[in-house]
């Protein structure tokens, strides 16, 4: 079977109308991907939109205040997408004068760019001869051929890397690609695919084998923890105190003081607690509300939270300000403070 040519033509008749496909612009090209990064399509379209209303230019993006930018992506996750896109759009501008090399080599430098997103930008805006390599193209080779090697290996990715080279149709590899990730997308799914209407149903190793659910193989699992967070969202003379984080997976991002436990404990273990008087000492606190525990979770931890509102006179907070209640809104947060959010209007 004509395996490349076959992808090619399904792809004629079965691709999606997506905005970032009419167009070789590589900014467009670059913030579509971004996007798109572990986001369905049908997630990331309207951000997509947004962000090009709002920063047509890579110059746009580069000026941008860093807090309107991930306010723009709240919704998203993963942040550091974020923040590295708007590093990314200043190191274009200052190092580049606002147009994209044309060189792979240096588009992998960007921070944020790696191999595939590196190959979608030089195939798709400039018609340059790389093979495309994400989640949707492995499960397609490893179905297909009947690969088992664990994709997450280095012998793995190194297999994947130069099967999809070999199958680029080198002429048309903005085509190519497009339509080998669209086929992973809509017919070759992680779940329950169509194979009785799949056109590479008859050469397909693992359709043959009855192996369509086992492949591809991921050799390294996830550890995910669980993590127990109280927030404080303290009212102060018609103020909340309201912090900027400035590490972990939420830098940049705004939120509440909080308590961490080890363990789930009740609302009387939580005012007991050594955590409660260290950080209130003798001021006075009166319990406004107590949420619902909120369950959010991450790829690599779960976390469980409660939202305390509570009123105090005065207390001194090292790195919280306070903002105007009303102001709330418009500060960059996580999807997790967002649904606190949502959950009080």
């Amino acid at each position: 079977m004509d395996f490349s040519g076959a992808l090619v033509r399904w792809y004629k008749y079965n691709k999606r109308d997506l905005p970032w496909r009419r167009t070789t612009n590589p900014y467009y090209i670059w913030l579509s991907e971004v996007i798109l990064q572990q986001t369905r399509v049908s997630q990331g379209l309207p951000y997509y939109i947004d962000f090009l209303d709002t920063f047509p230019k890579v110059e746009d993006l580069a000026y941008a205040d860093e807090d309107k930018v991930l306010k723009m992506w709240q919704g998203l996750g993963y942040y550091s997408r974020a923040r590295n896109l708007h590093y990314t759009a200043k190191e274009v501008v200052v190092n580049y004068s606002g147009e994209f090399p044309k060189d792979y080599d240096k588009i992998l430098k960007l921070k944020g760019v790696g191999l595939y997103t590196a190959a979608a930008i030089v195939s798709f805006a400039f018609n340059m001869p790389y093979a495309v390599v994400d989640g949707n193209v492995i499960r397609l080779l490893s179905r297909f051929f009947g690969i088992d090697i664990p994709f997450d290996t280095l012998i793995g990715k190194k297999r994947f890397n130069e099967l999809a080279y070999e199958l680029l149709i080198k002429q048309k590899p903005a085509l190519y690609n497009q339509a080998i990730m669209e086929f992973g997308a809509l017919q070759c799914t992680p779940k329950s695919p169509n194979c009785f209407i799949c056109p590479l149903q008859d050469s397909c190793h693992a359709y043959s084998l009855g192996m369509v659910g086992l492949l591809p193989i991921k050799l390294k699992k996830t550890k995910v923890s669980n993590r127990f967070l109280h927030f404080l969202v303290i009212s102060c003379k018609g103020y909340i105190y309201l912090g900027k984080r400035e590490k972990g997976i939420w830098r940049g991002l705004y939120d509440f003081p909080f308590l961490e436990f080890k363990e789930r404990i009740n609302q009387q273990k939580v005012l007991k607690s050594l955590d409660w008087n260290n950080f209130f000492g003798e001021s006075q606190v009166n319990i406004i509300s107590i949420s619902e525990e909120f369950l959010h979770v991450l790829s690599h931890q779960k976390i469980y939270a409660r939202f305390w509102h509570l009123e105090i006179n005065e207390i001194s907070l090292e790195d919280y300000q306070l903002v105007l209640e009303k102001d709330l809104l418009s500060f960059p947060v996580s999807r997790l403070i967002e649904k606190y959010f949502e959950s009080i209007q």
